[in-house]
């Protein structure tokens, strides 16, 4: 059953441009022009009009950008719950210009080692992180810290709990690596991997989507009975300011905005593309987060029941649930 009919999240590339080279990632190998404040200010005008509560700011490296801080503000200004996770490198030049933009900042850490994390982002981020939570914890603001979860680095979970995150009284996220178009990062989580993740996502200030969880159990996305709502749930939006149906990684379309994004969406062909989502031959097997987690929040499935909890975990640790609230109920 379909609890909420209109999109809820934006996926807002303002740059694809990256200052790291992740080896689980391939969009920092693309060209890329950055956003104009003009066109986000028109866009996020349209996404308000369209029901959107959530704009994650993403790239690339968002603080790439040299307006990032007026974007976010343009964003909180107009209500939007905001998102932005960062290596880290250029946090401490940006930190005092974003304290309180950000409702939900995340720093990406793969490692508590510094020589294997800085190996995995392909440039030396590692200080940079621990020298930005330190900066952030001063401004009084809240960050988390961001995860991805791979075969090989599962057993170190435990050491950055207790080493990095619950000592600075940070949310632990994470993320369940996956694979998509011609990025190969790794092999699939095995089952004792799932289930170790999952019991660490009932631990305090730790925060697992445990539909995720059920989902690479499943085997992901199934295009006979889709669980992928991506194309209705999400709207993205690239840097040369063009909504892409269904979803970033597939990418199938891609549609001028020209200052009125609430028609664009609407138009007939965008949603007939929409109405493929999780359909398309390349959905079979799916388990991207970004565009999941939206989908999970939709529809009243399995899915959403295993999400629920995690989600008002977070929230409430966020303060961000009362905004949320009118999202799923009408």
């Amino acid at each position: 059953m379909r609890l909420v009919s209109r999109p809820v999240l934006c996926n807002y590339y303002v740059t694809y441009r990256c200052n790291a080279k992740c080896g689980f990632c391939d969009i920092w190998e693309k060209p890329s022009p950055y956003v104009t404040e003009e066109q986000v200010r028109q866009n996020l005008i349209g996404l308000k009009r369209l029901g959107v509560k959530v704009v994650d700011f993403t790239g690339g490296e968002p603080l790439l950008h040299r307006e990032i801080d007026i974007l976010l503000r343009l964003a909180k200004d107009l209500g939007f719950i905001t998102t932005l996770t960062t290596n880290g490198l250029l946090y401490p030049k940006w930190a005092e210009k974003l304290a309180g933009s950000v409702d939900m900042l995340h720093f990406s850490l793969d490692s508590p080692n510094r020589d294997e994390h800085d190996q995995s982002r392909g440039v030396k981020c590692f200080d940079a992180v621990m020298k930005s939570i330190r900066i952030a914890k001063s401004l009084g603001e809240r960050p988390d810290i961001i995860f991805t979860v791979f075969e090989d680095n599962v057993d170190q979970i435990a050491q950055v709990y207790a080493e990095i995150t619950q000592p600075h009284d940070l949310v632990l996220i994470l993320n369940p690596v996956f694979n998509y178009a011609s990025v190969d990062a790794g092999p699939a989580l095995t089952a004792a991997t799932l289930n170790e993740i999952s019991a660490w996502g009932k631990k305090p200030n730790v925060y697992l989507n445990e539909g995720f969880i059920a989902l690479h159990r499943d085997g992901g996305n199934h295009v006979a009975d889709p669980v992928c709502k991506a194309g209705s749930s999400t709207i993205v939006i690239s840097p040369d300011d063009k909504l892409v149906v269904p979803c970033y990684h597939l990418g199938k379309k891609e549609f001028a905005i020209n200052g009125d994004i609430y028609s664009v969406y609407r138009s007939p062909a965008v949603q007939k593309l929409a109405a493929l989502e999780g359909r398309l031959p390349e959905c079979e097997g799916c388990t991207i987060n970004c565009y999941m987690q939206p989908s999970f929040a939709v529809e009243l499935n399995k899915y959403w029941w295993k999400a629920l909890p995690s989600t008002i975990k977070y929230n409430k640790i966020k303060g961000t649930w009362k905004q949320l609230l009118p999202s799923f109920v009408r």
